[in-house]
């Protein structure tokens, strides 16, 4: 069985459905690529997916190691390339909660983020940063 069931909407808009959980969403082509910028855009779909799953990895090494990293926010920015046209750098700003982590869990959640699957499957002529801001 298909992971995800698509449909092209008209005027560059894509209605996608999570087959598993039903849960739907719809991407829109951004405005500097003849779209309306009404929703997230496919690229857009991929900045957040790799901050998605960068927090989701933190996330499991802190429940395997007792680590509360609950209220991390994150700021994604994404910026495009020209010739061809393609996603040339994301920039994900990691920021912690006022917590008393030591360094060494520090470290671990850094190094967790760069094991997400998504990082590992980008091409690596993407640019890909990952900056964490530590409140204490």
């Amino acid at each position: 069985m298909s992971t995800i069931s698509a449909t092209y909407a008209g005027n560059l808009r894509v209605e996608s459905v999570h087959n598993q959980s039903g849960s739907k969403l719809v991407t829109d082509a951004p405005t500097d690529n003849h779209g309306k910028g009404e929703a997230f855009s496919p690229t857009d779909l991929c900045a957040a997916a790799l901050g998605a799953c960068a927090m989701t990895i933190i996330g499991l090494y802190a429940e395997k190691h007792n680590v509360d990293v609950t209220g991390a926010q994150m700021e994604i920015t994404k910026t495009m390339s020209a010739d061809p046209r393609r996603i040339g750098k994301l920039e994900v700003i990691f920021n912690m909660p006022d917590r008393p982590y030591t360094e060494q869990q520090k470290a671990s959640i850094e190094r967790a983020a760069r094991t997400c699957p998504v990082h590992l499957s980008l091409h690596p002529d993407m640019e890909q940063v990952f900056i964490f801001n530590w409140k204490q």
